[in-house]
């Protein structure tokens, strides 16, 4: 592995460097912007056979006033998003087509963003990186071969800023409700020499939280240096965000929810989760003439960070005899990681055919440790900041892809996509529950993919794909007991329209599984969600964007997705025996989900928006339990932005302003569920199944404004 590693790497080298030495006259008719190549092995193109959207700069920045980006992207077509604090700052998640956070592929630069432990997305520690995006592709589905953990409903690609030619400089600054606040600067050198631009972002994002206490305090940073020539862009960047937010994780019962929705059931002054993430990124892409290019890339994530927690009367036992009996007691639980990235893939393209071909290798190593900082009674011989469990573990990933589009007839275009994907990961130690946690499993993993386009008109055109995805089990699992991978196999069949001002698509999918790992709708000690093998398991939907542009002055984007979400013959311990329910529901998947925007242009630079969100019923459970069951809602904001153009200081000053929330409705996005079984003598079987479920409310109406200073 380490000699086909620095063999990759030497060859890419040595050919880039060659090929500047017989750089070849560029057609810019046929040749792309280099920094495009950067995202170009995860992404896929207009007509390809893959369900997708894409989100531009101008289209974040109209509602970048702070929030997390699953909360600007909660339009989008089956897209669900939820926040812990309930304002869309902090803890935030995104599921897509009912699949969760750790099921969503997150690539920045192509560089794999998932822990790879968890496998989960952590938009905390990206604070204000909405700010530094240039754009960013959802892909929903298996999609196309990606980089890290496998896309078991989607995978997110993102750009971040390209070149700028012109210096500039950017000063934002929004406020709102719950005291959230962001101040964020920017600055661009713009090219100097005709080769180099620096450029970087600042930002403070702080915010009070829906829920009491919930506050979000975060300092975050984007450093970038480009040298770029006719064929050469190099990008040297650097990103990273300091975290601290208050605990909500908890939720509340439905009787607290009444009470008081916005409630936090945590006391303890300093229940706040700590975390340090840092980026490095080296990006080389060459072209060597119309047909072949290359692109290395390179990075190093360094992660450290702790949550504090306060239990009272404790056993000894949990805590490895540091304390006495029934002490209370203040610990911190630590994450100590170092994660290393190669991607490196070469394109040909001539005529209609595309050929991108390439490797990616990854090596992750974590600590994982807990240490007791505080104790009202102490054992002898023991001191502050005692561990009282530790572990380690590793994680190595390699892949190696290739993808290739080309001509089968006239108006048929043919897209394959072959992946072998290889992963091995071990762990050592104990884990919180003072139980030893070994682990030394190895996946191999074949994930191809293929389909076509068959373009009839200008204006028209339709497409088939299929695809097949394997995903190993992360860390909990582990803990849990599971050792097999899951497996989705994925078909899609789609349709397109492009004419004048309207634009439609239009598809079908068929996900079916097997030993799917569903949401069983608890949570471990830390809040993470737990999940289960389903056996078998499928998703079938039907999914509808469109824009429409009436005249000048009004346009509506809007999407539907309708969905059935079912588990197979799933069984369920009730009343102390096994039970076959049938087909039941998966968790935390909603059989209908609408998004729409109602665009607004009175005057040339003013915009306004009417945003609408519809979510159907879902269960939080795989048992179809009415106490499982989240209610549907439908939630409205609005959004404006307003740009002035002066004459002088400032190439323009835009004003925006968010209502979320317009009709004040009281809902709950997320949640989770639960049983406990107890003695009964009035059951045939001695046991009566018990269920406790528990809801994370969001924000009624708040509000943010905004002022942005370009110069």
């Amino acid at each position: 592995m380490k000699n086909i590693f620095l063999f990759l790497t030497l060859l890419v080298l040595s050919v880039s460097a060659n090929a500047q030495q017989n750089q070849v006259k560029q057609d810019s008719t046929k040749t792309e912007k280099l920094d495009e190549v950067l995202v170009k092995a995860v992404r896929v193109n207009a007509d390809s056979p893959i369900t997708h959207s894409n989100v531009s700069k101008e289209q974040l920045e109209k509602r970048n006033l702070g929030q997390d980006i699953p909360a600007l992207l909660n339009y989008l077509p089956s897209v669900v998003t939820t926040s812990d604090a309930g304002a869309g700052i902090g803890y935030t998640g995104i599921r897509v087509r009912g699949t969760d956070a750790t099921r969503v592929n997150v690539t920045i630069n192509g560089i794999p963003y998932n822990d790879p432990e968890s496998q989960g997305t952590f938009w905390v520690n990206l604070g204000d990186f909405a700010s530094s995006i240039e754009s960013l592709q959802l892909q929903r589905g298996v999609g196309t071969s990606t980089n890290g953990s496998g896309a078991f409903g989607a995978s997110l690609n993102v750009l971040t800023d390209v070149l700028s030619d012109e210096a500039s400089g950017e000063i934002s600054n929004s406020f709102g409700s719950y005291n959230t606040r962001k101040h964020t600067v920017k600055l661009s050198t713009g090219l100097l020499n005709d080769h180099f631009e620096i450029s970087g972002r600042f930002s403070k994002i702080d915010s009070d939280g829906y829920i009491d206490r919930a506050y979000t305090d975060l300092g975050s940073y984007f450093l970038q240096g480009i040298y770029k020539d006719e064929n050469t862009l190099i990008k040297a960047l650097t990103f990273g965000a300091k975290e601290q937010t208050y605990q909500a994780w908890y939720g509340l019962t439905a009787d607290e929810l009444q009470e008081n929705r916005r409630q936090n059931p945590y006391t303890y002054e300093n229940e706040t989760d700590n975390y340090w993430q840092d980026h490095y990124q080296l990006h080389w892409n060459e072209r060597f003439n119309n047909n072949w290019s290359t692109n290395l890339g390179l990075n190093y994530t360094k992660g450290k960070g702790y949550y504090e927690q306060y239990k009272p009367e404790e056993s000894a036992a949990d805590f490895d005899n540091l304390i006495e009996d029934d002490s209370d007691v203040i610990v911190r639980r630590w994450l100590d990681n170092n994660f290393y990235v190669l991607n490196a893939n070469v394109s040909y393209k001539k005529n209609t055919l595309e050929i991108i071909s390439g490797i990616s290798y990854s090596t992750y190593d974590g600590d994982h440790f807990g240490e007791v900082i505080w104790g009202s009674d102490l054992a002898p011989n023991t001191n502050i900041r005692d561990r009282y469990y530790e572990g380690d573990a590793t994680k190595n990933d390699f892949s190696v892809f290739s993808k290739a589009t080309f001509k089968l007839a006239e108006k048929v275009t043919g897209f394959v996509d072959l992946q072998g994907r290889f992963v091995s990961y071990k762990t050592n130690g104990i884990n919180s529950d003072l139980v030893s946690f070994v682990t030394d499993a190895n996946f191999s993993f074949f994930n191809p993919k293929l389909g076509f386009t068959f373009k009839n008109s200008d204006f028209n055109s339709f497409y088939a794909s299929y695809g097949r995805a394997n995903r190993e089990p992360n860390r909990d699992d582990f803990k849990a007991g599971v050792t097999e991978n899951e497996t989705l196999n994925d078909i899609e069949l789609g349709w397109r329209h492009h004419k004048n001002k309207v634009s439609v698509n239009t598809n079908l999918y068929y996900m079916f599984y097997q030993n799917q790992l569903v949401l069983t709708g608890e949570l471990d000690d830390v809040g993470s969600p737990i999940r289960a093998t389903s056996g078998k398991s499928y998703r079938l939907g039907l999914e509808v964007d469109a824009n429409i542009q009436f005249n000048k002055l009004f346009n509506i984007s809007t999407n539907i997705a309708i969905s059935s979400n079912k588990n197979q013959d799933f069984n369920s311990p009730i009343n102390g025996e096994l039970v076959d329910l049938g087909n039941t529901n998966i968790s935390f998947s909603p059989d209908l989900v609408i998004g729409n925007a109602l665009n607004f242009n009175p005057l040339k630079n003013l915009q306004l928006s009417f945003l609408s969100k519809y979510v159907g019923e879902q269960y939080m459970g795989n048992v179809d339990n009415e106490d499982s069951k989240l209610d549907s809602y439908f939630v409205n904001d609005f959004n404006i932005n307003y740009e002035i153009k002066p004459n002088k200081t400032f190439k323009s000053i835009v004003i925006s302003g968010l209502v979320n929330n317009v009709f004040n409705k009281e809902y709950v996005s997320n949640g989770f569920f639960g049983s406990y079984d107890y003695d009964d003598t009035s059951s045939p079987t001695g046991t009566t199944t018990g269920y406790y479920s528990g809801y994370y409310p969001q924000a009624t109406t708040n509000f943010l404004v905004g002022v942005t200073l370009k110069f």
